[in-house]
């Protein structure tokens, strides 16, 4: 048992007010920084193509480093910035980024070369913050109150703080009813989400017991049958076994074997092709029904790919091979989650239950819009390299790298509120009415949804929200319900960065299912 202290002093600890903004931050820094960056790993260019030497080029991107944030005067000097400065001086409190880039053209390769790609936004008192371990004596010399909990940021001398989204789990079957014609249709849906790209994924039974599947880029359903053939499941037994061997789910499966058109891979890759590219010729049928199974079908489980390989490589053909026999049976999981619900062997799931909702955190956020940003650098490098090599010029890192591209591309959506993925009002200004209206900012939890529909469930106070959400402090009018604040006391648990992890500490615990998997 805590004694009495113990509580009070976690309960009024000034740490505690914004740390899951501060640790979502610095967590971004620490791991996803370079995570985004291993995932671009090569800026690709058409040179070889423009006939150049014959040599291919292309850029490969190496560490990453963010400074300490500082400020250039105009005679040319910088100094270390503070935020007290950056809000006097109308400045944004930015640091910034060291990426290490090589240019490598056929088979020679220049040296590493440190370039600076732009400015980061800094969160005040995160571990990129010049104010990180200083003393309250210390702060209190650099203009800053002792007690201000940090947290924010500060854009053009505007203190702006990132809320907290609230949004379903990805990667989660779940499942529903939904009235069609009169008639009640199951539903099993997952949102698929992969390097901040999101996939809805449906698995239905219409009312003939025939299992559809719908997600993006195709217009209408496929038939599940079919799409398994195409996936890589050639025998009836193997469609089977990846749904169910229960006995009623079995007669369910019978029906949809029955109707369905294709009897190997091939011709389910054709059936496929056909439903996306009509009147096409039979090869790019083929190649578009293999770039949308791979790129728009679960996407998440495209983390399967080893790193670095992509077409052509030896080794290439035999992943995505495994990747879509893995898509193949995670469709058998929707399906028989549909079935079980058909049977009454499974409720429908509660999308307002705390265990089906996730958290984006400023970090998660900014990890997002770092990844766009640096898209669109790469892009900017990559049109650089190739307008230098067309003027017949020497081709260089340094001229190729336009710092502004990425800069403006992090501060706009800051200091608007309209952030990647069309989602607004989500950098917001910071209420300084007082103080306890800075903690209720800093800890404010906003929905996605719109605010012009009803939503009653979505606003009701849920019992699984006791000790997370605060049951009392929420808005009035369109907001209520949909505009809420964490308790006091909570904690938000954080990703790991390796899930080996926590399979060897579940395997240690004795899990059976996944000992038999290991071994």
């Amino acid at each position: 048992m805590l004694d009495r202290k113990t509580l009070s002093e976690a309960y009024f600890s000034r740490a505690h007010v914004a740390r899951h903004q501060l640790d979502s931050y610095n967590f971004f820094l620490e791991y996803n920084l370079q995570k985004v960056v291993d995932e671009q790993r090569i800026i690709e260019t058409d040179i070889a193509q423009r006939g150049k030497d014959n040599d291919n080029v292309w850029v490969e991107l190496g560490e990453i480093r963010v400074e300490k944030p500082v400020v250039r005067e105009a005679d040319g000097s910088q100094s270390g910035l503070y935020p007290s400065e950056a809000r006097l001086r109308n400045l944004t409190y930015a640091a910034p980024i060291q990426l290490d880039m090589i240019l490598c053209q056929g088979e020679e390769r220049q040296e590493p070369i440190v370039t600076t790609i732009g400015q980061l936004p800094v969160m005040v008192g995160s571990k990129a913050c010049n104010l990180c371990g200083l003393s309250d004596e210390e702060r209190i010399s650099h203009g800053e109150d002792s007690h201000d909990p940090g947290g924010y940021f500060i854009i053009n001398g505007s203190e702006r703080v990132l809320m907290t989204l609230e949004d379903l789990a990805s990667n989660k079957i779940m499942t529903e009813f939904t009235e069609r014609y009169n008639e009640r249709i199951y539903v099993a849906k997952v949102f698929s989400q992969f390097r901040g790209y999101r996939a809805l994924v449906i698995v239905e039974r219409n009312k003939k017991n025939l299992l559809e599947v719908s997600f993006p880029s195709v217009a209408g359903h496929l038939k599940f049958v079919d799409l398994m053939r195409a996936l890589g499941l050639n025998g009836d037994q193997e469609i089977v076994e990846a749904v169910s061997t229960d006995e009623d789910i079995l007669t369910f499966m019978l029906q949809n074997l029955e109707e369905a058109e294709c009897d190997n891979t091939e011709e389910g890759i054709m059936y496929v092709g056909k439903k996306l590219a009509p009147n096409q010729t039979r090869d790019y049928q083929k190649k578009r029904a293999e770039f949308v199974l791979d790129s728009y079908l679960l996407p998440h489980l495209n983390e399967l790919m080893p790193d670095g390989l992509k077409e052509g490589d030896e080794g290439y053909e035999e992943a995505c091979e495994s990747v879509r026999l893995a898509k193949a049976h995670f469709l058998g999981r929707m399906a028989e989650a549909c079935f079980d619900l058909v049977l009454d062997r499974r409720r429908i799931d509660d999308k307002d239950h705390y265990s089906n909702k996730r958290l984006k955190l400023a970090g998660d956020l900014m990890e997002d819009l770092f990844r766009i940003s640096l898209n669109r650098l790469t892009r900017d490098v990559k049109y650089q390299l190739e307008r230098a090599s067309m003027r017949h010029r020497d081709l260089s890192i340094g001229t190729a790298v336009r710092a502004d591209v990425l800069t403006e591309r992090l501060l706009h959506p800051l200091a608007t509120g309209n952030w990647v993925g069309g989602r607004t009002g989500v950098s917001q200004l910071l209420d300084r009415v007082d103080h306890m209206a800075v903690i209720s900012h800093l800890r404010r939890v906003i929905s996605p949804l719109s605010r012009s529909q009803p939503h009653f469930e979505a606003r009701d106070l849920h019992p699984t929200q006791w000790g997370r959400i605060c049951p009392s402090e929420t808005p009035e009018g369109p907001n209520c319900g949909l505009v809420k604040n964490f308790a006091q006391m909570v904690e938000i648990s954080k990703g790991v960065k390796d899930e080996q992890v926590i399979n060897r500490m579940l395997y240690n615990l004795g899990v059976e299912e996944l000992k038999r998997e290991v071994l």
